[in-house]
């Protein structure tokens, strides 16, 4: 009898992991598609919200430019906003790998339309997020250029 109670207790201390991992899983995807739906939507003050309220906020605009700080990046966003601007998910290849607790990357082939030419260019389209005492939030955006096929 103590064996079958060691072994079940130890196949329910396997199976919490997961638990806990779908459950950022679920949440970080769910910020990530208002992040989306947010920038698509050209509202600053909703992307600012899931932006790391922290001068160690990093974002690298798809030109390749650092960006430090929510502020920062805000203001940047603020003249982005005024051209053309789309962003575009292949939600299919979507990719969040949990790190503990309290911190996810978000990994995602995206289509970024930016500027007067109107042309969709590809990235693969890295976030890194925290969890913090008012729930997630990005930490980091890093655009990566995908070189065509």
């Amino acid at each position: 009898m103590n064996t079958l109670r060691v072994a079940v207790l130890a196949l329910l201390a396997l199976a919490a992991p997961p638990v806990a991992s779908a459950q950022t899983q679920d949440e970080v995807r769910a910020i990530f598609n208002q992040y989306v739906k947010s920038q698509n939507d050209r509202n600053l003050a909703e992307v600012g919200q899931m932006l790391h309220d922290s001068r160690d906020f990093l974002w690298v605009t798809p030109r390749g430019a650092p960006v430090w700080g929510r502020d920062a990046a805000l203001a940047q966003m603020t003249e982005l906003f005024k051209g053309v601007w789309q962003i575009e998910p292949d939600m299919s290849a979507l990719r969040i790998t949990p790190a503990g607790d309290s911190a996810a990357r978000l990994t995602v082939p995206v289509k970024y339309t930016i500027g007067a030419s109107g042309q969709a260019e590809p990235y693969l389209l890295n976030q890194f997020y925290v969890k913090t005492p008012v729930g997630w939030r990005i930490s980091t955006v890093l655009p990566v250029p995908v070189a065509p096929r």
